[in-house]
């Protein structure tokens, strides 16, 4: 008797086709037919828009357009073009011959279609060595810091990041030598007892001597919530080839929550990330995350949206780091203390992965390496 079964849109595709057998060629062909892409043009020459829409029905996808498109009402319009993978590849060359900005809009689209979603991810555990860090939970000191890394490495942390500054909304100002001061002993616990060969570390700091130290001690990954600033962390990272994480924020963390404004949150994050990138290539530092700084000078919608379109920034063609543990957009959303924030917390990282994250940095270890096993399991039917 025959059966008819509605599959997800997210289902893995080219697995489904190899069971069923249908030959190798044929598999990429039809598994380009069934992802669709909807990207967001903005400020199109009004001519662009009318040869992309024409191209665009010419092979069965779409450009959707305001009225008055078609008689060049406005000089420029913003537009949304609907299109599978094998469309999109069409357009993106095509375009290329084209006037009117479309020859950009090819190059970008071409980036579009060759984007990779990661096939490894990442819990990186957090560690803060001072008093004043939003989540009490996440606050060691001494050899209780090194239980504390011995037991989520236990759990399943692939990464540690330490820091001994707060970087919420508001928090106070910390010089180096108190920084240091706090950071010192946990570093030297570290690199004495070689901890670094069972996790990678992470140090989660902005000064050049923290820094220096922490990499003197065996950390491989400098987070830098400031996105390379300073030209000498530049410099630390190539040195030490070091991982650099660069993520954006607007303002600081005693500004950053002051009515953060954005022409558009998605443009504006990735060209500050790009920009950034090129800067990290020009000191010779080899190995880039980029983290768009959930929380750091963003709005509740910005947060959100971020998350929600993170593919977005894929073709960027780093690994993407998503720290959304616990704060306070989930308050915003359901009242909760930050006690009561996991729940909220494992939605949010879960659409992250879902969208292209391949690092999570967490508070809650053993929850979200549950969590991602489930993940996974759905992920590869």
């Amino acid at each position: 008797m025959m059966k008819i079964e509605k599959l997800s849109n997210d289902i893995n595709v080219k697995d489904l086709l190899n069971k069923l057998g249908v030959d190798g060629g044929g598999i990429s062909i039809l598994a380009s037919k069934c992802k669709h892409h909807i990207i967001y043009i903005k400020a199109l020459h009004v001519g662009g828009a009318n040869i992309l829409k024409q191209d665009a029905l010419s092979i069965g996808a779409d450009l959707a357009v305001p009225r008055g498109t078609v008689i060049a009402k406005e000089p420029f319009v913003d537009c949304i073009l609907i299109a599978t993978q094998k469309q999109l590849k069409f357009l993106s060359k095509k375009e290329l011959a084209q006037p009117f900005g479309l020859k950009e809009l090819a190059f970008k689209l071409q980036k579009i279609t060759k984007v990779k979603y990661p096939k490894k991810i990442e819990i990186m555990g957090v560690i803060n060595v001072n008093e004043d860090s939003f989540f009490q939970g996440s606050r060691f000191e001494g050899i209780k810091a090194v239980q504390a890394i011995d037991s989520m490495i236990e759990k399943g942390a692939k990464i540690i990041d330490i820091g001994a500054v707060s970087s919420r909304p508001n928090a106070p100002q910390v010089d180096f030598e108190e920084e240091f001061t706090r950071v010192k002993m946990i570093l030297d616990e570290i690199k004495n007892n070689k901890l670094y060969e069972k996790a990678r570390f992470s140090i989660d700091s902005y000064a050049p001597k923290v820094i220096s130290y922490a990499l003197e001690s065996g950390f491989s990954i400098v987070n830098d919530i400031t996105g390379l600033q300073n030209d000498e962390v530049c410099k630390l990272c190539a040195q030490y080839d070091a991982s650099a994480v660069i993520m954006h924020m607007q303002g600081s963390p005693q500004t950053m929550q002051d009515n953060p404004n954005y022409e558009s949150i998605l443009s504006d994050v990735y060209e500050f990330l790009e920009s950034t990138i090129l800067k990290a290539k020009s000191f010779g530092i080899n190995d880039i995350i980029v983290d768009v700084g959930i929380g750091f000078g963003k709005s509740l919608e910005d947060n959100l949206s971020l998350i929600k379109n993170l593919e977005h920034f894929l073709s960027l063609e780093k690994r993407i780091l998503v720290g959304a543990s616990r704060k306070s957009m989930i308050n915003s959303l359901y009242p909760s203390s930050v006690d009561e924030r996991l729940a909220g917390t494992l939605v949010l990282h879960l659409e992250a992965l879902r969208n292209g994250a391949s690092i999570l940095r967490v508070h809650d270890v053993k929850e979200h390496i549950q969590a991602l096993k489930i993940f996974e399991a759905l992920d590869n039917l």
